[in-house]
């Protein structure tokens, strides 16, 4: 028997995912963490990045977050993202836009500027277009 948990992925806006997996990877705030079932209880944040969730049949589904938290309780893992969509329905033009947007507000820094909030739209795309990236990667294999 395979042993599963089951994954909710909910957004401000909607559920995004509700499941069972054999295995979920997410970006916490120290680095990639890998959830399988009976993993011990964990609460941490997100770091705006994707989201793998692997299935009972094996296929993997991935997500982009902008970051969160993360819960594991014996039988279910949740995630709460303000916001949340799956990597296939990303799109690439804005995420690159938004991308040399913040770049710009960066290096053209004025007394205006929230370096902060520039910090964190530019985290954003990049972890959006990275989560577009591992998409065109496995659906290359």
């Amino acid at each position: 028997m395979t042993h599963t948990i089951r994954v909710d992925i909910v957004s401000a806006e909607a559920e995004i995912f509700s499941g069972e997996a054999t295995l979920v990877v997410a970006t916490g705030e120290l680095g990639e963490l890998g959830i399988a079932p009976r993993h011990a209880p964990l609460i941490t944040r997100l770091k705006p990045g994707h989201v793998d969730v692997v299935g009972t049949n094996g296929e993997r589904q991935q997500f982009y977050v902008s970051g969160g938290i993360l819960e594991v309780q014996p039988q279910v893992v949740t995630i709460l993202a303000d916001t949340a969509a799956r990597a296939a329905d990303l799109d690439e033009a804005a995420a690159l836009k938004a991308k040399e947007e913040a770049e710009a507000a960066l290096a053209n820094r004025g007394e205006q500027l929230d370096v902060a909030e520039a910090q964190a739209k530019l985290a954003e795309a990049l972890a959006q277009l990275q989560a577009l990236e591992r998409l065109r990667k496995t659906l290359k294999h």
